[in-house]
């Protein structure tokens, strides 16, 4: 098997990664080092939803699937970018955004929806970001897509007091991935999208590293 192409869409882990408003922030540093021990070991304290992440069903839904019972076939299969760019912070993407991008999409397709929100991390715009119209997921769910993935903080409004975007996706048992980034980097078709989450068992979510890669 011979990889042409990878393209990194994770953002960096550290004390400064931006979290959900509310969720822990990250608290990382050394237990051990080299000058005083002679081999590192760092401590991590972080949540589920930390950097780029998967929400398992079992996030929205008490009933639903937990992080290491999803299917990695949910999270390893080919990708389409969906262009949303040129959204004002805080505006709604709709069903009129994407419906000429979405129509030949297949069952089993994870869609990727491409914001440009990730060059705002670091700043406060990166927490005013647009959203997902529930629309769209339903439309998508209907084509047998059940996997969504977005460059920015959130796959639903912020600052709302309400989720229908993530309820709609894990009440289908469908998986979402927030916070990537370099998605304007796939320039190639047919990306294979490929975000494994850890085995962190009953959880309901977890941190990715998550790549597009292009195959010779």
């Amino acid at each position: 098997m011979n990889f042409k192409k990878i393209i990194d869409l994770s953002i960096p882990v550290h004390n400064d990664t931006p979290v959900f408003p509310g969720d822990p922030k990250p608290n990382i540093y050394p237990v051990a080092e080299h000058d005083k021990d002679g081999y590192q070991v760092t401590q991590m304290n972080i949540g589920t939803h930390t950097g780029t992440h998967l929400d398992a069903p079992f996030h929205f839904q008490k009933d639903g699937d937990p992080i290491d019972q999803s299917s990695l076939t949910k999270v390893m299969g080919p990708g389409h970018v969906i262009d949303v760019t040129g959204k004002e912070p805080g505006e709604q993407i709709t069903l009129n955004d994407v419906a000429h991008q979405i129509d030949s999409i297949v069952p089993g397709t994870i869609a990727l929806f491409h914001t440009g929100w990730s060059k705002h991390i670091g700043t406060q715009t990166y927490f005013n970001y647009p959203y997902l119209s529930v629309d769209i997921i339903n439309t998508l769910l209907e084509k047998g897509v059940t996997t969504f993935f977005v460059d920015a903080l959130n796959v639903d409004q912020p600052g709302g007091s309400t989720f229908p975007v993530h309820e709609a996706i894990t009440s289908n048992n469908g998986i979402i991935g927030e916070n990537l980034c370099n998605l304007d980097q796939i320039d190639f078709e047919n990306p294979l999208i490929i975000a494994l989450p850890l085995k962190l068992e009953g959880l309901d979510g977890s941190p990715v590293r998550a790549v597009a890669v292009e195959m010779e």
